[in-house]
């Protein structure tokens, strides 16, 4: 994991944005589609550079992992999914299939 310790997701959202991260991702039929752009990106086409978890103190609901993610053309963005019984299964097969290459 990278080295910087985040208290909440939306603390680790804004830095990534000042860190260049700036796209919005979402997952849509098997790809990893840039919302803002409408760009399209399959697994092979992406690297998770950092990833954070969050655990809520006392809400399981606020379990989360949020992904920094660089594509081949270097759109730069994050997507954050629940981990646990709240987790996405296709987000996650998606992501196992993505290369981790974390400094």
């Amino acid at each position: 994991m990278a080295q910087h310790a985040y208290k909440t997701l939306a603390e680790a959202v804004e830095d990534l944005k000042k860190r260049g991260f700036i796209a919005n991702f979402e997952l849509l039929n098997q790809q990893f589609r840039a919302v803002d752009s409408g760009r399209a990106f399959t697994a092979d086409q992406l690297t998770i550079v950092e990833h954070h978890r969050f655990e809520g103190a006392s809400d399981p609901d606020d379990m989360s992992v949020l992904y920094a993610i660089e594509t081949q053309d270097g759109t730069r963005g994050t997507i954050a999914d629940a981990f646990g019984p709240s987790a996405n299964p296709e987000l996650g097969r998606f992501l196992t299939q993505v290369t981790m290459h974390e400094a």
